[in-house]
C-alpha cells in the first residue's frame, strides 16, 4: 500500500467503504483451515453484535486500538479483539452499539467519533454471533480510559504494520470444545485470529481499491 498522510487516507477509505467491499474473498485469506465450526451457519437465533475500529492519527499514520479482553467463562476469553459487544435493545442500530461498546471499554466518547462507513458482516460460529465491523475516525490520538472489569490491556497498532508478511504465522489455538488450526497476526506476544484478523484485512483491501 503507498504510504498515503492520514487525511488523505481516510477520505479514500471513507469513498471505497461505498463501493462493492472485498467481504469473504478478503477474509479468506486468514480463514481457519480446520475447526468445527466451519460447517455452522447462522440461523434465526443467532445474535447481533457490533464491533469499533477507530482509526486515528500517530505522526501522521493510521493507528487502531486493540483490547486484551479479561479472563472469564467463554469463548473470547483472553482474546486479542476490537472493541464491541451485542446489540441491545436501547441501542438505535448496530453502529450505536458499536460506539456504545467502544466508550464502556475504552473510554471513548462517542460524539466525537466520525463514522466512515461498515466493513463486512462475518459470522463467529462459535459463539453464534453476527458481527458487523464499524470503520470510524478521530482526528486526534484518545485518550483511552479501559474499562478494568474487561479489559486488561490496549494496544496501539499501525495500520501499516499488518502489510509486514513476517507477523503472519499459522497454529493450533484452543477453544472451548475445538481445537483450530488457523493463520493468526502476531501481536505484541498476542496472536490475532478469527474475525479480528479478517476486519484488519478487509480494511487493507479497502485501501487498495
Amino acid at each position: 500500500m503507498k504510504k498515503q498522510n492520514f487525511s488523505s487516507s481516510i477520505e479514500k477509505i471513507q469513498k471505497n467503504l461505498k463501493k462493492e467491499l472485498p467481504g469473504e474473498k478478503a477474509h479468506q485469506i486468514m480463514e481457519a483451515l480446520s475447526a468445527k465450526y466451519l460447517t455452522l451457519k447462522p440461523t434465526e437465533k443467532t445474535r447481533k453484535s457490533a464491533v469499533l475500529m477507530l482509526l486515528y492519527p500517530i505522526d501522521d499514520e493510521i493507528y487502531f486500538p486493540l483490547i486484551l479482553r479479561n479472563s472469564y467463562d467463554g469463548f473470547h476469553s483472553n482474546e486479542v479483539g476490537f472493541p464491541g459487544g451485542r446489540f441491545e435493545e436501547t441501542d438505535e442500530n448496530l453502529i450505536q452499539t458499536a460506539l456504545r461498546e467502544a466508550q464502556e471499554e475504552i473510554g471513548v466518547n462517542p460524539d466525537e467519533v466520525k463514522v466512515l462507513g461498515e466493513l463486512t458482516e462475518i459470522y463467529i460460529g462459535p459463539s453464534d454471533f453476527s458481527v458487523l465491523p464499524v470503520v470510524g475516525y478521530l482526528p486526534h490520538r484518545p485518550d483511552f480510559k479501559p474499562d478494568p472489569r474487561e479489559v486488561q490491556q490496549i494496544f496501539e497498532l499501525k495500520l501499516n504494520s499488518f502489510l509486514d508478511p513476517n507477523i503472519i504465522g499459522c497454529s493450533e489455538i484452543s477453544i472451548p470444545g475445538d481445537l483450530v488450526t488457523t493463520p493468526f497476526y502476531k501481536v505484541n506476544g498476542h496472536k490475532v485470529w478469527g474475525a479480528t484478523a479478517k476486519i484488519i484485512l478487509e480494511l487493507l483491501s479497502v485501501l487498495k481499491l
